[in-house]
């Protein structure tokens, strides 16, 4: 029997990778036009990172972890976010010494046991950003205008951002307080997990997804109701930024975010629709404490990541068509044996003076090779047969219009480069 792939992770195939290049290559060009630089942290991190940076009573720390020992006994943990790994380089490699804001970016795989879904798998991509060293309120808003842009640019539809404070230390115990007061007398009809959360983490209690939990709560006092004058004058400073820019968003006062390094600023980009459809696709918010807790100095930061196969899932659930394969300049025909010989050789001129090319291996007929090369997309062939050779040309064909003409062997590349500027311009 051969061996499947394990439940929970996708094989990204040709014809569907380019569509992931695609993506990749519009969110660099954003984060490029913002001065954020690629950072890449290992897949694996020590347990311990993500148990102090995320959070010991988060669903991620509690269920989804891959955890195991190495030889030595030391536990380790394939990455489930991004950030707690990008804070630790970040505090190993001093890179809180540069004198301006430090914005990086991130791209990769990461882990978590859980039900595999619609577009969200336990291997799964993400894309995502991080600030440190400031605590303005413009940068929240410039790091939430920057993953607009990228949704918008990438044809994202029904798109909604949605913003709300989660406090910091020092207003978040009175919400915390009342809170627990106000659900005390439903304690026993809420979920076991959310059960336990009003122990030991109330807040989390908002982020159920069980409907009777989310019913419940329904009534329950948001940290908007308990922000000190700080917290107050920061989100108000976000959403006047917000407006400045252009970018529409909604305050939601039950948006809490489902790890503990949050503070002030949390939000999130929703789909809007039915079924699977719609929901959460991006989020983020600052993390003001993060640093410090995992050894550094007291650094502010913020950022945002999102599910790669998540977002494509939305934008073919929406009809959005990215770009597929450019297809192959120009495929190299051959006819004859002497002529096989110089059509690799003038596919890899054509290559060296950055073009693609391609040749057939599998000794077609001449209308053979002619199907190949309009399944590969080409735009020219460059047909070479025994008569070619003797005079030194190619028979130079454009497969769109039919137009043909010999061109000599050494001009061959710039004839190719030539006639597609014409067509492109």
């Amino acid at each position: 029997m051969a061996i499947q792939k394990p439940r929970g992770t996708e094989d990204i195939l040709p014809g569907q990778a380019e569509a992931w290049q695609y993506v990749e290559r519009k969110a660099r060009e954003w984060f490029a036009r913002y001065r954020y630089r690629e950072i890449r942290t290992p897949l694996f991190e020590h347990t311990e990172l993500f148990q102090r940076g995320v959070g010991e009573t988060t669903d991620i720390v509690e269920k989804e972890m891959y955890t195991f020992a190495d030889r030595k006994g030391r536990s380790l943990t394939l990455r489930p976010e991004g950030t707690a790994g990008v804070v630790r380089a970040f505090v190993e490699h001093k890179l809180y010494a540069e004198p301006d804001v430090v914005k990086l970016y991130y791209l990769g795989p990461m882990f978590r046991y859980e039900r595999p879904q619609a577009g969200r798998q336990r291997q799964f991509h993400q894309i995502g950003v991080e600030a440190f060293g400031s605590a303005d309120p413009r940068l929240d808003a410039e790091v939430m205008e920057l993953a607009w842009r990228i949704f918008t640019d990438l044809g994202v539809q029904h798109l909604r951002l949605d913003v709300n404070s989660v406090g910091c230390p020092m207003c978040r115990p009175r919400h915390r307080q009342a809170l627990v007061e106000h659900l005390a007398g439903v304690k026993d009809e809420l979920c076991p997990d959310c059960q336990s959360r009003l122990v030991r983490n109330p807040l989390r209690v908002l982020d159920c997804k069980q409907e009777r939990c989310q019913e419940l709560t329904q009534d329950a006092p948001t940290v908007l109701d308990h922000l000190c004058d700080a917290c107050r004058a920061h989100f108000d400073a976000v959403r006047k930024a917000l407006e400045a820019l252009g970018v529409p968003y909604a305050v939601n006062p039950r948006l809490v975010r489902g790890l503990d390094y949050y503070t002030q600023t949390a939000f999130e980009f929703v789909v809007e629709g039915e079924g699977h459809l719609a929901g959460t696709i991006c989020g983020g918010g600052r993390y003001n404490g993060l640093v410090a807790e995992l050894g550094g100095p007291d650094v502010p930061g913020i950022g945002f990541a999102f599910g790669v196969e998540r977002l494509l899932y939305v934008l073919a659930a929406q009809g959005t068509r990215l770009p597929a394969d450019a297809g192959l300049d120009c495929f190299v025909i051959a006819l004859g044996e002497a002529a096989k010989g110089e059509a690799l050789v003038l596919a890899q001129r054509l290559r060296a003076a950055g073009l693609s090319a391609d040749v057939d291996y599998l000794d077609r007929k001449l209308k053979a090779q002619f199907k190949v090369a309009d399944r590969y997309g080409a735009r020219f062939a460059a047909i070479l047969g025994d008569d070619e050779l003797a005079r030194g040309v190619v028979q130079l064909k454009n497969l769109a219009t039919g137009e043909q003409e010999a061109v000599p062997l050494a001009d061959v590349a710039e004839a190719v480069r030539q006639r597609l500027n014409r067509s492109e311009g």
